[in-house]
């Protein structure tokens, strides 16, 4: 019994030295790698033709000092690209430097002839889309005076040049401020079917065109119809016949 409590007794002792032995071996390993990156950043240093300085390190952060102000910056740039370093610092005082000026463009003139018209290609950047109610709506009056919303005679079918031209402004229309809201209004000419005829001909066609607007960009909230038959006519012939988009 007294060899087995003596036995257990030798247990924290030895854990104890077991501990100490590991704390010695870990101060060991970090003393040398304190001494090479110490070693490898002067090297550095002296590789770049700066003067000479201190470098410390705890672990692997370097602390700069005794370096001349103007200096001290490009050091700690060197010592931080060193292998091996986490983070470093200067202890001591720095001149900033200066952002070189940037050079300006060099500029070639060039003589021509006289009798020879130049040749240099002008470059103009698009207008931005316009933003306001008034500029919008110039915009779409002024596309359906290019190109104008065409139907297949005492149909609401669109023609090929017609659908084009109201998938062009249903694009422009969807680059507009979101709060904006349209309104596509259309118009015939009297018929023979009458005023009623007029009526239907008139909505199926600006139905027709808030459904392209709507499936090129536009939401379905933002778009209504109405048709008004042949009760508001323009000059007269085809101008009597058309789809008319306004900014509501």
């Amino acid at each position: 019994m007294s060899g087995g409590r003596g036995w257990i007794r030798l247990i924290p002792i030895a854990v104890l030295v077991t501990a100490l032995l590991a704390g010695v071996v870990t101060w060991a390993q970090a003393g040398s790698i304190q001494r090479d990156l110490i070693t490898k950043s002067q090297d550095a240093l002296a590789a770049a033709g700066l003067p000479a300085g201190t470098v410390s390190f705890d672990g692997r952060d370097a602390t700069l000092s005794g370096f001349p102000p103007d200096k001290a910056l490009r050091a700690l740039e060197v010592v931080q690209n060193v292998d091996g370093v986490r983070a470093a610092q200067i202890s001591g005082d720095v001149i900033p430097v200066a952002p070189s000026p940037s050079p300006s463009p060099t500029t070639t003139k060039t003589t021509q002839p006289s009798s020879q018209p130049s040749t240099t290609p002008t470059t103009t950047s698009p207008a931005p889309p316009p933003t306001d109610k008034a500029g919008v709506q110039a915009e779409i009056d002024r596309m359906l005076a290019e190109a104008p919303i065409a139907f297949v005679p005492n149909t609401a079918r669109l023609t090929p040049e017609g659908e084009q031209a109201a998938r062009g402004v249903a694009v422009a229309l969807a680059k507009s401020p979101a709060t904006f809201r349209y309104r596509v209004t259309g118009h015939v000419a009297r018929g023979p079917g009458g005023e009623s005829a007029a009526l239907k001909l008139s909505r199926d066609r600006a139905r027709a065109v808030a459904r392209i607007l709507t499936s090129n960009g536009l939401t379905a909230g933002r778009v209504t119809s109405r048709g008004l038959g042949d009760t508001r006519p323009a000059a007269g012939g085809e101008e009597d016949r058309r789809v008319e988009i306004t900014v509501v």
